[in-house]
Order: C-alpha cells, then structure tokens, then sequence
C-alpha cells in the first residue's frame, strides 16, 4: 500500500470503529432504570416504527425535502447574479453576504430566528414559532451559503457562449434559462441538494429550539433517548436510521444519474 494513501485509511479506520460502536450499542437491550445494556436484541430498531417515533420520522423526510427544495429557489438566483454579474464590487458584496453566516454559531443564527419568529421584531399574521413552518424557515435560512457557494460553483464553470449563441438563434432569456443553462447546472443542483437534504435530516439545534419541543425530528429523538430517557440503545438505532436514509438517497440519485447519462 502506497504511504500517500495511510491518511485517508487512518481516517475510514476511525470512522469505520464509530460505526461499529453505534451498530454495537443498536443491538444492545435497553434495561430501564440501569445504565448497563443487556444481552443482543432486535427491539430496538422494532421500536423505531413505533407510533410515537412514525411521527417523527416523517416530519424529518418532509421538513427536509422542503427545506432542499426551498433552499435550492431561494438560493439559484443569488448563485447566478454571483456567478454572472461583471461587477467585481458586486460579487464582493455577495460573497461577504453569503459567508457572513459561517461567521456566527448556528445556536446563535437560531436564537436570533426566535426573536424574529416570536412576534418580538415582526408581527406574523400566523403563528410562526413553536411551528413546523417557523421550523423550516430557520433550516432554509441555515442551508442557504452552502447551496449558494455549490450553485455558484456549477454556474462559474458554464461558458456563457452557449447562452449568447442560444439568444443569438432567437431564444428568449427565459427560454435560454430552461434549455441551456439549468442543464448545465444539474450537477451543481444535485451536490447542493443531497448536502442540504443530509443536513437537513440530522439537523438538532433548529427544530430543537425553533420547535420548543413541538416539533420532533429524528436528531431531537436521538437526544431525548439518549440524555434523557439514558436509551442508549434505542438512540443509536435512531441514528443508524438517519444514516440508512441518507445512503438510500445517495444510492438512488447515483443510479438515476447513471441510468440518465447512459
């Protein structure tokens, strides 16, 4: 084995124990009232389709989707004008704007949203705190720099001659848009959504603050069965759960890209 490659192998050897560990501890019996497991036991991921944990789940899958999908709309036009716009003092701007966030804890950026949420600097006209909606928002705002510097990305490495020989032919800037230039940015599109959508499904301090205890997602069931209830078990089959859900998807987009450029 060449030495050039033992870093990432030292790195995988300590990721790969981790897994091994939490796989360990999923298959552990939750013995209530003791912090010793017991013997080997499936119950615990049976007790993950539980009707009081079905619940969660769902709201994750679904807070997460829209979260993607919100964060990809929002966050293409601020790509584009970074990727296009000639100015140099412009793009200056944008990209202090959009790495401004990295700046600030995610606690912090959280709290900020409840007062802001919470009727304190903007009347909502419906309850947006303690709310999957006031939910959402934070995770969109918190997913946005990272979807718009991948967006930019893509769109930076799209030669603008295929837009203006597209507009050349009689396209319309509309027309140029669907035809030439979202193509070209899939790829972009696709790594910022599987990102954000991975994110998104374990995200703990958002739903968890933002949702005061409402609103449940499968990182918040994780923390209440660990640190709580001390299921330590139960908790490391709720995270085996998230990880399989995201490698589900990852597996279903890589064979939806094979099969799309075969």
């Amino acid at each position: 084995m060449s030495f050039r490659l033992l870093p990432a192998v030292a790195v995988l050897a300590v990721f790969a124990a981790a897994l091994a560990a939490l796989f360990r501890w999923s298959l552990l019996e939750f013995v209530p009232g003791s912090l010793q497991p017991g013997g080997l036991t499936l119950a615990n991921f049976r007790a993950v389709l539980a009707p009081q944990y079905v619940g969660a789940i769902r709201d994750t899958v679904v807070l997460s989707a829209l979260t993607t999908v919100l964060t990809l709309v929002c966050a293409y036009p601020v790509a584009y004008a970074l990727a296009r716009t000639a100015s140099r003092r412009v793009r200056s701007l944008i990209l202090v704007l959009t790495l401004a966030p990295f700046f600030t804890g995610a606690i912090v950026r959280t709290y900020a949203w409840v007062l802001v949420l919470g009727n304190t600097v903007v009347t909502w006209p419906v309850p947006m705190l303690f709310t999957e909606r006031g939910v959402l928002v934070g995770l969109v705002h918190f997913s946005m720099p990272t979807m718009i510097l991948i967006l930019a990305a893509a769109l930076s490495h799209i030669d603008p001659v295929y837009e203006r020989a597209a507009a050349s032919l009689g396209a319309s800037p509309a027309h140029v848009f669907r035809r030439v230039t979202l193509p070209l940015s899939m790829p972009g599109i696709v790594s910022g959504g599987l990102i954000v959508f991975a994110w998104t499904l374990s995200a703990f301090p958002t739903p968890e603050l933002l949702g005061g205890g409402k609103v449940k997602m499968i990182a918040n069931v994780v923390k209440d069965l660990g640190l709580d209830s001390f299921n330590w078990p139960g908790a490391a089959a709720f995270a085996l759960l998230a990880l399989a859900l995201t490698l589900a998807l990852l597996t279903l987009v890589g064979r939806l890209s094979s099969d799309r450029a075969a």
